[in-house]
């Protein structure tokens, strides 16, 4: 007797699963471990990967095997899993199996190109090769757009966040770019009559840093077992289902932004290790977005790692790492506590603080959806940048490797992405602010150096529910109601205006 439609389609998923987890492989030893010279050999095993992919999911019997599965009498995480194959379907079959080839060259060379050109601060070395990735985006927001009934945008926007409109998310980034200027005033005048917090002196050995971060990846919880940290230009967490990789840089000046760069990627990873292991290689068994994955991340980072609890248990631990005198006031927990809250208006957007980061998001959110909609052209768009950051931190960067190269996702055709990241602040300070409600003595648990309580908090809400919920209905079952961006602006007041 053949097996129902939606059995069929759970074999057939599985398959192209297990396929984007050896993607994941190919795409971290790109960046990790990849000599120079293997680009070109690797641009076209993912090229071929991106098409096998794209033939598997747009076989025609796939939609009648759609239709069929809905009809049929499924459990509620079956008919979830249905709903996010049709939703993957759908945009795979939105655009030809040429441009998904076309679209993944242009990206390798483009990725290749702006790893040269961003130390160089040479945005014209890059630029013809984003020109051709920019086309070939449009050209794909265009036919998803016509498929979803939405604009070229909304449709990139998509692919990262399900459902996710810039109707919602204009209103939400224009409160905040109106909020900022007057509270960044005030932040920076307070800071401005207190001492400056002490910096701790170094150098700090780029393996000492190493040891330091896997020692709280491991007091966070990261499982070494399915899991490994490793270095690249730009930090990222990929790998497979059951083995995360994580990456971070180093700079033997400053260790404050690779050890919390490595506790952003570990809250990442460890969304990746708990989803639900019976779901795994299935859509519904995937992250619910990349909003809900920025919240996880920055949670970890932000709420709970920059907390005066967690740096008073951490002070000794970094003193001994880079083997500190007992004696040095830089060291102690309250002026660690200054030095990784310290406001600034600055140029890098992954090593802003959490006050100026939206800025930085809502900066390429403007952008990009200008360069989709065709109302701002590539040659000029490191004049855009420099004039959109200074409206909005008051700062302009001398060159554009401080600028329009610093981030690699346009380079790699992510557009659409960006207002994922400030969406995520948001919702991690309103989980945040749940766990603490939900569990006595959060706080004093962390400042012991204890996440267990926290992070079993998250898998039992957010992680373990994978994608059988929508982003609302994830928010609202997790806190009980949507995403309230007043809750990271009262964050935000109790931390920098007490």
């Amino acid at each position: 007797m053949p097996s129902s439609s939606y059995k069929q389609l759970e074999q057939r998923f599985a398959r192209l699963g297990r396929l984007h987890d050896a993607q994941g492989i190919l795409h971290w030893d790109r960046s990790v471990m990849m000599p120079t010279g293997g680009a070109e050999s690797r641009a076209e095993q993912i090229a071929t990967l991106d098409v096998i992919c794209h033939e598997l999911i747009t076989d025609p019997r796939i939609g009648d095997l759609l239709d069929a599965a809905e009809d049929e009498s499924l459990g509620d995480w079956e008919r979830a899993n249905v709903r996010e194959m049709r939703r993957d379907w759908t945009h795979a079959t939105a655009v030809d199996a040429a441009l998904v080839e076309a679209k993944s060259r242009a990206c390798s060379a483009c990725e290749m190109a702006w790893r040269e050109a961003r130390p160089k601060a040479d945005y014209a070395l890059v630029l013809p090769y984003l020109e051709e990735v920019l086309r070939l985006t449009v050209e794909t927001g265009k036919a998803k757009a016509a498929r979803f009934g939405t604009s070229a945008y909304d449709a990139l926007l998509d692919q990262y966040e399900p459902a996710g409109r810039a109707a919602d998310i204009d209103p939400v980034f224009d409160d905040y770019a109106g909020f900022l200027p007057d509270f960044l005033d005030s932040v920076l005048a307070r800071q401005a009559r207190e001492t400056a917090p002490i910096k701790p002196r170094g150098p700090f050995p780029v393996e000492r840093q190493r040891e330091l971060g896997l020692r709280i990846m491991q007091i966070l919880g990261f499982d070494f077992h399915h899991g490994r940290l490793d270095v690249s230009l730009h930090p990222f967490t990929g790998g497979a289902s059951g083995d995360q990789r994580i990456t971070t840089r180093y700079s033997e000046t400053d260790f404050t932004s690779s050890l919390m760069g490595t506790i952003h990627e570990t809250g990442h990873a460890l969304y990746e290790q708990h989803l639900p292991k019976g779901w795994r290689h299935q859509p519904v068994g995937n992250s619910r977005g990349m909003a809900v994955h920025e919240s996880q991340s920055l949670l970890m980072e932000m709420q709970a790692s920059r907390s005066r609890e967690f740096l008073s248990f951490a002070a000794p631990l970094m003193r001994e790492a880079f083997e500190a005198e007992a004696g040095d006031g830089a060291w102690r927990p309250e002026n660690l506590f200054r030095l990784y809250t310290r406001v600034s208006r600055s140029f890098i957007r992954t090593e802003a603080d959490e006050v100026t980061y939206p800025a930085h998001v809502i900066l390429r959110y403007r952008i990009e959806r200008a360069l989709i909609a065709g109302d701002l052209l590539l040659h000029d768009l490191p004049g855009a940048w420099n004039d959109g950051l200074k409206t909005l931190l008051g700062v302009v960067p001398p060159d554009d490797r401080l600028g329009c190269l610093q981030d690699i996702h346009w380079y790699d055709g992510a557009f659409g992405y960006f207002p994922t990241y400030t969406l995520g602040a948001m919702a991690a300070a309103q989980l945040f602010d749940a766990a603490g409600k939900a569990i006595p003595g959060l706080p004093a648990a962390i400042g012991r150096g204890e996440f267990k309580p926290l992070v079993d908090w998250l898998t039992e809400n957010i992680h373990c529910k994978a994608s059988y919920l929508s982003t609302r209905e994830l928010l609202i079952a997790a806190t009980g109601r949507p995403l309230d961006p007043a809750i990271f602006k009262a964050h935000l007041k109790a931390r920098y205006l007490p």
